[in-house]
């Protein structure tokens, strides 16, 4: 009986240990490490740019997986109501009839997936490895 205890104190510790580290680095990529493109979306929010999108829209997703962890950065303005029924009044005031629609601070707006070449051209922002 000793030795089934000790083999099962081992392996309840082991698991402890284990969940522990897997916990540790999970809050450390989501909170700590900063994303490769977090001054770039930073630069685009400062820029007076906009983001229009809903939580339901392909589109929109993909536009964020582009930026990954830096996508909390965007101005990013949902325009879904809660159930996914409709608009919000914000987005039907600003007359945003599809998603993704970007707008700009000059006033101009582009539909659809953006490249971050694109972005930077319309926002002065200047990407990772730009030399501009």
């Amino acid at each position: 009986m000793n030795k089934i205890y000790k083999k099962n104190k081992f392996l309840v510790w082991g698991v402890v240990i284990l969940v522990i580290i897997i916990g540790v680095s999970i809050y450390n990529k989501e909170t700590k490490v900063p994303g490769e493109l977090d001054e770039f979306a930073s630069c685009i929010n400062d820029s007076g740019a906009k983001f229009y999108g809903t939580f339901w829209c392909e589109h929109c997703q993909n536009q964020k997986d582009v930026f990954a962890t830096s996508a909390k950065y965007l101005p990013y303005i949902e325009c879904s109501n809660a159930n996914g029924q409709g608009a919000t009044l914000t987005c039907r005031n600003a007359n945003i009839e599809g998603y993704p629609t970007w707008e700009f601070a000059d006033g101009t707006r582009e539909s659809g997936e953006l490249t971050l070449e694109f972005l930077a051209k319309k926002t002065s922002c200047k990407l990772p490895g730009q030399d501009n």
